[in-house]
């Protein structure tokens, strides 16, 4: 169950999708992926919309990224010669502004944007899960959307950390020294670092020396910390307000886990 949030113009008690949408920030598919990257950063976003010739032809991730100046298929290429085209997910889903907001729900639970089109299929609009729960409060509590937190320590290898995201389905990793919370290390991360990396270091030394790429050299920190005992209002507002997709909860100041915006999406 979900609580509405924002009152809808025109005394109205539906909500609409016009109502739920922002501007749609997209990404040629001729682009290199810094440039894609460069715009999520900047903008906050991912994925990214792609479009061709003005047409909406897919998305791309950070985490696409990553994985791509993190491969050594590409290991001998520039990272501005590789293009958008080359990391898009053609599996996307649109709808129409006028429709109910409910929808948004489950397809959001799916999908991580969902590209509005007018009557003749323009884009007009966006909606990711920062956009709905600025809209929409779960009816719930922190414990119940807390999860297990994927841990790392600052000394291990990025290298490593790239292979426990593949192995275990994980993009976020909360960095952890003895029971102290240092940092958080997610595929943004990743992604600015290999995107660095490639760009000042030849190809005939990578192999080398990526190995000496630590976590604790890419993370973010101080990590974003709530309580357990914080309201669930306070997690919304951290993760629209800093543009993140998670934030790890701590009990008598220790990690106890994480609370993310697919849980929250959940939980509407």
């Amino acid at each position: 169950m979900c609580r509405i949030i924002q009152e809808v113009a025109k005394m109205s008690d539906e909500l609409f999708v016009k109502d739920v949408m922002s501007k749609p920030i997209t990404i040629a598919k001729s682009a290199p992926i810094t440039e894609a990257l460069d715009k999520m950063l900047a903008d906050g976003l991912d994925p990214l919309i792609v479009t061709n010739n003005g047409g909406v032809m897919g998305t791309i991730s950070r985490a696409a990224i990553a994985e791509t100046l993190g491969s050594r298929k590409t290991s001998s290429l520039s990272p501005t010669k590789i293009h958008v085209a080359n990391k898009t997910d053609e599996e996307f889903t649109s709808v129409y502004p006028d429709e109910e907001a409910e929808i948004l729900i489950p397809l959001l639970q799916k999908y991580k944007v969902i590209v509005v089109l007018d009557n003749e299929h323009h884009l007009i609009g966006k909606v990711d899960a920062t956009d709905l729960l600025k809209v929409m409060k779960p009816e719930t509590s922190t414990g119940s959307l807390l999860q297990n937190a994927s841990v790392i320590g600052p000394d291990e290898r990025v290298i490593h950390l790239r292979r426990r995201m593949i192995d275990e389905g994980a993009t976020k990793f909360v960095v952890v020294e003895e029971g102290d919370i240092l940092g958080i290390v997610t595929e943004t991360d990743v992604a600015r670092a290999m995107r660095d990396f490639r760009e000042q270091v030849e190809p005939r030394h990578q192999d080398n020396q990526v190995k000496y790429i630590l976590v604790g050299d890419i993370m973010t920190s101080p990590a974003l910390t709530l309580e357990s005992m914080a309201d669930v209002s306070l997690f919304i507002d951290l993760i629209s307000r800093k543009n993140i997709s998670s934030i790890p909860v701590t009990r008598d100041g220790k990690l106890a886990g994480i609370v993310t915006k697919e849980a929250l999406l959940v939980a509407l």
